[in-house]
């Protein structure tokens, strides 16, 4: 339960407090290490100089899945599919960016008729390939925590596409879903660390998997396979190994190889280094939580911080627990507790199914 906890928490804290710096193109880290300081001094909430950081179209999405998968207990496209335009229509100024509002309208449309359709039907066809479906994939992941992996990765594909029908968009989700799956099955850290070429090559294996088998569906037995996202992976690897031995990289270096935008594929494996890279010191960031480092190194790198941020604190929290996790940080995010409580809903569901 508290690995459940601690991925649903630990998105909720990369959203909230990297959404004051999204779309930033240079985060610099005196001012980020003095902002991430000032939230984690212990306040009390009745000062009326606490801040409370709201939420975004990040952690709308995710709810609105946590929802349907406790209260269908099955995935059901429709219902999913009605549950995000209503919360859209509810609280439309979360960040939610055109295109998704778009078919969120013709969803309505349709009256949640063929709830992949509107999506597919985007950029002439090719669908979307940002990371929206990949952020919000946390209780995908908490739902398919005992799922053999062929049907987990087909339940992820199917909850990204309702809005995310290019290759690279679900792709990118499954990747993000099965990097937070690998973390729920790690056991007690030893010494808060984990063994990262095991997490990688593990990761690896499974998307060079999905992959190719992916792209043969779409090209129809075409002989060139690419396969971008386990690539990047391999990068991630060989960036973590190098800085393990010390060779540190800058973050116009790590933004040049791995990316720090919208699309799922220059962001999901951004996250999955960050999470990673949260393990060991930091220069000029004084931490000895590997979650906050995490949460740091993920802002630190500019552009799409929030979801970058909530991307890489969901595996962080899924490795380490939501006892990993200040308690101060999650009293300044928006709906904490909802976010506790969706965890232990789903918790108790993949318990009665098993």
């Amino acid at each position: 339960m508290l690995k459940f906890r601690g991925c649903l928490a630990g998105g909720l804290v990369g959203d909230c407090l990297g959404s004051p710096f999204e779309g930033d193109i240079v985060v610099p880290k005196p001012a980020l290490q003095k902002f991430i300081a000032k939230q984690l001094e212990e306040q009390t909430e009745k000062l009326p100089s606490f801040q409370v950081f709201s939420y975004t179209d990040d952690t709308a999405m995710t709810k609105s899945i946590a929802q349907s998968l406790i209260e269908m207990k099955k995935f059901d496209p429709k219902d999913m599919a009605k549950r995000f335009a209503l919360e859209y229509n509810k609280e439309p100024k979360r960040g939610y960016g055109t295109n998704v509002v778009d078919v969120f309208a013709a969803l309505m449309l349709a009256n949640y008729e063929h709830p992949f359709e509107p999506a597919k039907r985007q950029f002439g066809g090719l669908g979307s390939y940002g990371n929206g479906g990949a952020m919000r994939c946390g209780p995908v992941a908490l739902y398919g925590y005992s799922m053999e992996q062929n049907r987990l990765i087909e339940l992820t594909r199917d909850c990204a596409r309702i809005t995310h029908s290019n290759l690279l968009g679900y792709n990118g989700a499954i990747l993000q879903c099965l990097a937070i799956n690998q973390a729920l099955h790690i056991h007690s850290p030893l010494k808060g660390l984990i063994d990262i070429n095991a997490f990688l090559n593990g990761l690896i294996e499974k998307m060079s998997k999905v992959e190719t088998d992916s792209e043969r569906n779409e090209n129809n037995g075409s002989e060139r396979i690419p396969t971008p996202f386990t690539d990047k992976l391999r990068k991630v690897k060989e960036i973590l190994n190098n800085e393990l031995k010390g060779t540190f990289y800058s973050v116009d270096k790590i933004v040049a190889i791995l990316g720090n935008d919208i699309s799922a594929l220059k962001s999901v494996p951004t996250a999955i280094y960050a999470a990673l890279r949260g393990q060991f010191p930091i220069d000029g960031f004084e931490s000895n939580s590997p979650f906050v480092r995490t949460l740091f190194f993920a802002v630190s790198l500019g552009g799409d911080t929030d979801t970058i941020a909530s991307m890489a604190c969901s595996i962080s929290g899924a490795i380490y627990g939501i006892d990993a996790i200040p308690r101060i940080l999650l009293k300044h995010c928006e709906s904490n507790d909802v976010m506790e409580k969706y965890a232990d809903d789903l918790y108790r569901l993949v318990r009665c199914n098993n």
